[in-house]
């Protein structure tokens, strides 16, 4: 079995287990306040014709040991289709920590928002949360990509005609109580609470007893204080009213999940087979992408110039797109000089570069697919001019105003990140293989370069290293960058959207340009100063 392959098998083992969230004990919870799990609800709500693409389902994964596992960062979201029209959905998972909002929590919900913005998708949320949690209060709480940033971000997506649907299923409490009723339509369930401050903390502040379905329960704000518009007796009836609510929606917002009826070149069922292993093999990325676009629709733009980049206009379902792909082989350039495949060079940089701006001048979609090592070093590099062309490729994508989507089906390193659009370059969506690997360089290379740091240190400090000395903390650096790498790590962090199998790369890519808006507004393409 193919390195991929492997990895791609475990990696779907270990995203069953935290589709399982809090566990049979946090199910358990569920059944007995006579309520869905977040996974059940939106099994019901959504469309089976569609199916769910799930976004950062790897959200937090390791990042709070001290407090226990955080699947999902508690919150589970995605796309998916209501009645035929797409949506994006946030739902929080009660089975987790009571559904509280951890630091990844809150960053989580903020891509989603923002990704529902950049796609003109409706927003459902599914509120069933016990608010921020606490003792991490300080890492949630003040900043302009903190808790606040949601409830902002409900009222500019509102503003903007996005609509926005809030069922609160659950508890609602505190500060997140702003979100059902900044949003456009709010609906709550019999059993469910929606107040700012909890019995007993009304208790300890002004010393007034009171019931929690009189302070916040659905039938008070249904007919009491008028802040729901439905109230419904229990789950199931909820999403059956959502589901109905979006059938109201206007025709013109349908965009249906692709049929993928459109054939490959190559079976897309094999391109887990076409790529590099290791992150060291050589293959050539042609044959990667006859296994992702449309039979016949590649045209390769410049193809015997700049040969480490592959630069093609293309149709993926139908849909056309601009394509910019690392070379893994090795090239020989029209100079007729040996380039090592995953390197950028001047002469591929300022082609991509220029490609880049052909398709904003066209209006076409950006597809970068990452497996890139870095920018050439050395002294040859320099003189020709390799930060000048990089300059280049990184001022196009900043200012680039077509949908960016980004694949990284290997190595993402350093300054190869960036310029080939990384979470910093406002990718609509970022996507990775299992074998992916995320760091500012190879593990390798950063033992190496931060031994040599090392050793001249302890030099100048009159105690060098022993050789075992020396070994050892090479071997630590080593262990630090390479599970730093690993694209868990990063998907935990939310540096990429999901970590997709190589066979769903096509189906993927075609959900994404099907949900581009056909009337979007787009902004003149314009960039700063370019060295020439």
């Amino acid at each position: 079995m193919s390195y991929i392959r492997e990895r791609t098998r475990a990696l779907l083992a270990e995203e069953e287990e935290l589709r399982q969230g809090g566990g049979e004990e946090g199910v358990a919870r569920q059944r007995r306040l006579g309520r869905m799990t977040a996974r059940e609800r939106i099994a019901a709500l959504f469309d089976e014709a569609g199916g769910f693409f799930e976004l950062g389902l790897w959200s937090a994964h390791g990042m709070y040991p001290e407090w226990g596992a955080v699947p999902a960062a508690g919150v589970v979201g995605g796309i998916g289709w209501i009645e035929g029209r797409p949506c994006l959905v946030v739902a929080n998972d009660a089975t987790v920590k009571a559904g509280a909002m951890f630091p990844q929590s809150v960053k989580k919900v903020l891509r989603l928002q923002r990704i529902a913005w950049l796609f003109r998708l409706p927003v459902v949320y599914l509120v069933d949360s016990a608010g921020v949690f606490l003792p991490l209060q300080d890492e949630i709480f003040p900043d302009e990509d903190d808790f606040g940033r949601i409830f902002r971000n409900n009222a500019v997506l509102s503003a903007e005609g996005i609509p926005q649907y809030a069922a609160i299923m659950g508890s609602c409490v505190a500060g997140g109580a702003y979100l059902p009723v900044l949003c456009d339509t709010v609906l709550m369930t019999r059993g469910s609470q929606l107040y700012l401050a909890a019995p007993a903390l009304v208790k300890a502040a002004i010393g007034q007893d009171v019931d929690p379905e009189d302070l916040g329960g659905a039938a008070m704000h249904s007919a009491v204080s008028g802040t729901v518009d439905f109230r419904e007796p229990d789950d199931p009836s909820c999403l059956k009213r959502l589901r109905s609510l979006f059938d109201l929606l206007p025709a013109g917002q349908q965009r249906g999940p692709a049929s993928d009826a459109t054939p490959t070149e190559r079976p897309v069922d094999q391109i887990d087979g076409l790529g590099g292993d290791d992150g060291r093999s050589a293959y050539d990325m042609r044959d990667l992408l006859a296994a992702v676009i449309d039979r016949g629709s590649g045209q390769e733009y410049k193809a015997e110039y700049g040969p480490t980049l592959v630069t093609m206009y293309a149709r993926i379902e139908g849909r056309p797109v601009g394509i910019v792909a690392n070379q893994r082989q090795r090239c020989v350039s029209g100079r007729g000089e040996f380039q090592i495949g995953g390197v950028l060079y001047p002469d591929g940089v300022e082609k991509a570069a220029r490609f880049v701006m052909d398709c904003n001048q066209t209006g076409l979609p950006l597809v970068f697919v990452q497996d890139v090592q870095g920018f050439m070093v050395g002294e040859a590099a320099e003189r020709s001019g390799i930060i000048r062309a990089g300059a280049k490729l990184v001022n196009v994508v900043s200012n680039s105003t077509v949908p960016k989507i980004t694949v990284i089906v290997g190595g993402s390193f350093g300054a190869g990140n960036y310029a080939l659009c990384g979470k910093a370059y406002d990718p609509w969506l970022i996507l990775a293989w299992p074998n992916a690997k995320y760091a500012v360089m190879g593990p390798e290379q950063a033992s190496d370069t931060l031994m040599s740091l090392r050793l001249r240190a302890a030099e100048r400090e009159g105690e060098p290293l022993d050789d075992d000395d020396v070994r050892r903390m090479r071997e630590a650096i080593r262990s630090q960058y390479e599970a730093q790498s690993d694209i868990r790590y990063g998907a935990a962090r939310g540096w990429v959207d999901a970590i997709i199998a190589p066979r769903e790369t096509r189906r993927w890519l075609s959900m994404a340009l099907r949900l581009i808006p056909p009337d979007r507004d787009r902004q003149p393409f314009r960039t700063g100063v370019l060295q020439v």
